[in-house]
């Protein structure tokens, strides 16, 4: 059957070719904006036909219209914009990552590389890894009778497990192969330790760090909106108890965007130490 021709003899299957390749290079463009499209027609659905409580995306935008273009104002001490409460919140979950990572990658490598440390650790882990880190809370308050210092531990916690894990899995799943040449080297323990599992272990390690930043991020809301003072998530709590939606919904979407740019830096460090692509987080 010969193909379908429009006036002028041209073939109607290249104009359809031609949208394909369009719809291939753009797609990373073209299906993230159907899928936000989707979520703000659900979101104007709700709002509309559902609870009057909760205002339509246009109604939000306006509202925070002010607080988006200036998220650094300073108009008292009860008054801040947007962008210092991230950064008060970001604060205290760079501090405990930083602590909680500093502990786990040492002692997944111990897990990963000793069968009897294996025996004595592991145990511990699983038995305080399915804890939630809010329960970590009153512990922290009761040890150091402040908030700052007690939400900075609870992100330690949070930090701990996925990155310990994950560096022992990778310590241990380093090849036998690259380990007998090593040892036909006759290399030392510390020169296998750096020159061999070390660089093979690294993606492992990033995504146990991925994973613990996302968990710490996520967790500091909780935590900040139990403990108040200043930051993201006692801001969500304040402004709920306002009935202010409007600004609720700004610092969710603040909150997404920063730990969606939180994600990307470290997958493009892991990138730049590895030289390899970093594997997306779902």
């Amino acid at each position: 059957m010969k193909n379908p021709t429009i006036p002028g003899g041209a073939s109607a299957r290249p104009p359809a070719r031609f949208a394909g390749r369009w719809l291939t290079r753009y797609e990373a463009i073209v299906f993230p904006a159907i899928g936000f499209g989707g979520l703000l027609l659900l979101w104007w659905l709700v709002a509309t036909f559902g609870t009057k409580l909760l205002p339509t995306p246009w109604e939000a935008l306006v509202a925070n219209a002010d607080a988006i273009l200036t998220p650094f104002h300073r108009r008292g001490p009860g008054d801040l914009g947007i962008g210092w409460l991230l950064l008060s919140s970001l604060r205290r979950v760079f501090l405990g990552f930083l602590l909680g990572s500093i502990v786990a990658i040492p002692v997944g490598f111990l897990i990963g590389s000793s069968r009897q440390a294996m025996l004595a650790i592991n145990p511990i882990v699983q038995i305080l890894r399915p804890v939630s880190p809010v329960a970590w809370l009153p512990v922290a308050l009761a040890t150091f009778n402040l908030a700052n210092p007690s939400a900075i531990f609870v992100i330690f916690i949070t930090s701990l497990w996925p990155t310990i894990v994950n560096t022992a899995l990778g310590v241990s799943s380093v090849p036998q192969d690259y380990l007998e040449v090593a040892k036909m080297l006759e290399m030392s323990p510390w020169r296998r330790m750096t020159a061999v599992v070390w660089p093979a272990s690294l993606p492992y390690i990033f995504t146990g760090l991925r994973i613990s930043l996302g968990i710490a991020w996520l967790v500091i809301v909780a935590v900040e909106m139990l403990t108040g003072g200043v930051g993201i998530g006692f801001f969500v709590w304040d402004e709920w108890s306002r009935l202010n939606l409007n600004s609720v919904f700004l610092a969710i979407g603040a909150i997404g965007g920063t730990g969606l740019v939180l994600d990307w830096l470290l997958g493009q460090l892991q990138q730049t130490i590895t030289h390899r692509p970093a594997p997306k987080q779902l």
